[in-house]
């Protein structure tokens, strides 16, 4: 009897293994975000990181296979292991307080690259030679962070390069054509064009990944739609350029979140984002010689000179460029510091804050019209956010849930025979 007690416990445990690897597995695929170290690969997307995050280990333990991550409460001191009481730093002591600096710092950054590179375009309208000083800027940074130590280089190889080309081609084009909207049009009404993102993101999950959106997704897509229709339709500034890039940058962004998804490795994300920033600027380059080169060469370059001199020329686009990266980091940290409910909450907040902002430093005149539609439409990217955040917990929770019946089910029974 006890021999078949052993057999039973020992199949019980096999089971069991295989189990919360599944589980796992199902819970890294499943939309969550996953971070390794320092960097965060999110919903399959490849996103940088700046500062380092706290490291919870292997994904194959038992604790966060079965969903279950056990935490110690953070006092006001903590001893070592000889029993003397050793101070905590002022991160561990207000979390909130920190957390709070990340958003700030995450919509000031993203605020002053909008301003500043509105401005740019205002004595060097050239955005296809602007989105390669974003890219090159980017590109530098980690070159030099390559170069300094302080980020380790991972080998790339031509089967990584296949997945990560059509990332970055998607990523290519839609920067660019979001930087051609934002030179056509207002900084305001770009990016409530661009709230339409999520409505191209549902529609190629259910018609191209093959993925069910739940009716409910669809319905809080309906105020989106419909707020940036009136908005496209009373909007002072409008002209097709802008709209049209706009709705490309929102339809190569949604096609990046696919094929990211299908270029999943096991590189950090720093150095992926770095990889996919170099192929990035290969691609730019060209059209923007093509389109813009001539023009720069004959006049474009001495007109901007003369107007704003070739100081401020040279450091407003590398400002730019690095505010650019710098706000994407911040994004990726202060994702790292909170739940996907309240990072969706704060990206909607931030792009009010964005539209705000730009109004009352460029003083742009909108109608009413314009300013109902402008609402309506962060309005339904808001309650997108939020009924996407909580699946994806019920999702999580799902998963949680899978293996904690199989555990309690199998260790009375092991109890039982011994």
């Amino acid at each position: 009897m006890a021999a078949v007690a052993t057999l039973l416990c020992g199949s019980a445990v096999a089971g069991q293994q295989r189990l919360r690897r599944r589980a796992a597995s199902s819970f890294n695929a499943g939309g969550a975000h996953v971070s390794y170290g320092a960097h965060l690969v999110r919903r399959g997307q490849l996103l940088p990181a700046l500062f380092p995050a706290p490291s919870f280990g292997d994904l194959s333990s038992p604790a966060l296979a079965s969903g279950r991550l056990l935490r110690t409460p953070v006092s006001a001191s903590s001893s070592d292991s000889a029993g003397q009481a050793k101070p905590v730093g002022f991160l561990q002591k207000y979390p909130a307080l920190v957390t709070g600096f990340f958003f700030f710092m995450w919509y000031f950054l993203n605020v002053i690259f909008n301003i500043l590179n509105k401005k740019i375009f205002d004595y060097f309208p050239y955005p296809y030679f602007v989105s390669v000083t974003h890219l090159s800027v980017g590109v530098l940074y980690c070159l030099i962070s390559w170069s300094t130590g302080l980020l380790k280089r991972a080998p790339i190889n031509s089967t990584i390069l296949k997945l990560l080309l059509p990332v970055a081609v998607c990523h290519a084009i839609g920067h660019v054509t979001s930087t051609v909207s934002f030179a056509a049009v207002s900084v305001s009404f770009a990016h409530t064009v661009k709230a339409l993102e999520p409505f191209f993101n549902a529609a190629a999950s259910q018609f191209i990944l093959g993925q069910q959106v739940p009716f409910t997704l669809w319905l809080s897509l309906a105020p989106v739609v419909i707020g940036v229709s009136i908005a496209s339709l009373t909007e002072l500034s409008f002209n097709w350029t802008g709209f049209i890039n706009a709705m490309i940058s929102n339809i190569s962004f949604t096609y990046r979140s696919i094929y990211s998804k299908k270029a999943m490795t096991n590189m950090d994300s720093t150095n992926l984002y770095a990889y996919i920033s170099i192929i990035a600027l290969i691609v730019c380059i060209p059209p923007a010689i093509i389109i813009e080169g001539p023009q720069l060469v004959q006049h474009g370059f001495k007109d901007a000179i003369a107007k704003v001199g070739l100081t401020k020329l040279v450091s407003n686009i590398f400002l730019a460029g690095l505010f650019y990266h710098l706000y994407n980091q911040v994004a990726t940290n202060t994702l790292q510091r909170v739940a996907p409910l309240t990072h969706a909450v704060g990206n909607v907040l931030k792009r009010v804050f964005v539209i705000g902002f730009s109004i009352i430093v460029f003083g742009n005149k909108i109608s009413t019209q314009t300013g109902i539609g402008t609402c309506i439409a962060i309005s339904g990217v808001a309650l997108y956010s939020v009924i996407k955040a909580k699946i994806e917990e019920e999702k999580k929770s799902t998963v949680r849930s899978v293996a904690e019946p199989y555990d309690y089910m199998h260790a009375n029974t092991c109890a039982s025979q011994t």
